[in-house]
């Protein structure tokens, strides 16, 4: 019936055109309720691996029982294309008890392959910045390391040819999930896929008294370690408050908290948004806290056969050896 013969035939009907109208927002109601649970049932709560030897990784997720379930009947892989929203809800409806359980202690890769940038944040700790003697930047300090760099969370750490003062830096890894082109910082988490552990792995000369920009000093191979975990941005309730630390041979370093960031996630992703379009899989490097061996009296660097550890609440710990220039 059309709008025009239906205010006819209810024109001397009040009732009716009550009960119409009443039908109408009903209906308008439930779409919309409908709408907000289809959305919410996006919300997903996994933690993502990749294991095995290299050049032959799985995808993986950690059980209740912190156990490795085997992904690869489902996935060939973690990649970019697995970090939508969509994409993830999927595989938190494949039930856990029916995927293999991985036996033995396998290698543990970083969670994701096939990463397309690294971005990174400086001074972005008020802690930090004090210890490093610099003003609190009044916008993000933005610099990029090499994809060349990455490597898994145990992988060791290789001294690049003319390192004189290498250093570590306990992260927090912000991984995008969906195309971020201009977003408000309203917004801006809707675009996380996840979160790890990362050591920005630092060679200071490099980075400060051989010209130029920070990237010199942050891209060798092995310079971007990160996992175990990805950790979907549903599993944590509140990312600006996380413990963040390392230990070098077994002393404590770094004592953080993301609550101790100059500039929070949120702000982070919409702020990079503004300047360049972030992509599935991107990472993001968002600082690090007061501890580094730079700032310490006097300077700790890394040397050959130091252990580092790292690790950021509810993401897992890395560990990893320092080896000499090959």
């Amino acid at each position: 019936m059309s709008y025009s013969k239906l205010i006819r035939s209810t024109l001397f009907r009040p009732t009716l055109i009550r009960r119409t109208l009443v039908t109408a927002m009903m209906s308008a109601l439930t779409a919309v309720l409908l709408a907000t649970a289809a959305s919410q049932a996006l919300a997903t709560e996994l933690t993502l691996v990749r294991f095995g030897p290299p050049g032959e990784e799985k995808p993986g997720l950690i059980d209740d029982q912190q156990q490795i379930r085997d992904l690869s009947a489902h996935l060939d892989d973690i990649t970019p294309d697995q970090l939508s929203d969509e994409s993830l809800a999927r595989i938190a409806q494949i039930p856990v008890s029916s995927l293999p359980v991985v036996s033995g202690n396998p290698r543990l890769a970083e969670p994701v392959s096939g990463v397309p940038k690294i971005i990174a944040i400086g001074f972005n700790y008020v802690d930090h910045a004090a210890e490093m003697a610099v003003e609190l930047p009044t916008e993000p300090l933005v610099f990029s390391k090499a994809i060349t760099a990455i490597s898994g969370p145990f992988e060791p750490v290789l001294q690049p040819r003319g390192v004189t003062k290498l250093d570590y830096e306990a992260e927090l890894v912000v991984v995008i999930g969906k195309k971020a082109q201009y977003v408000s910082e309203a917004d801006a988490l809707d675009y996380v896929a996840g979160y790890s552990t990362g050591n920005d792995v630092s060679e200071r000369a490099f980075q400060r008294e051989r010209g130029g920009q920070f990237i010199k000093g942050k891209s060798a191979d092995t310079f971007a370690p990160f996992g175990p975990w990805l950790v979907t941005r549903d599993s944590i309730d509140d990312v600006q408050n996380l413990a963040v630390w390392s230990e070098v041979n077994g002393e404590m370093r770094q004592q953080g908290n993301t609550s101790q960031m100059v500039f929070g996630v949120a702000h982070i992703v919409s702020y990079l948004s503004q300047f360049m379009t972030l992509m599935p899989g991107d990472l993001i490097y968002t600082g690090t806290p007061q501890g580094v061996g730079d700032a310490m009296t006097p300077p700790q660097y890394l040397q050959p056969g130091d252990v580092v550890r790292i690790g950021v609440e509810g993401m897992g710990d890395m560990r990893q050896e320092i080896l000499p220039p090959r």
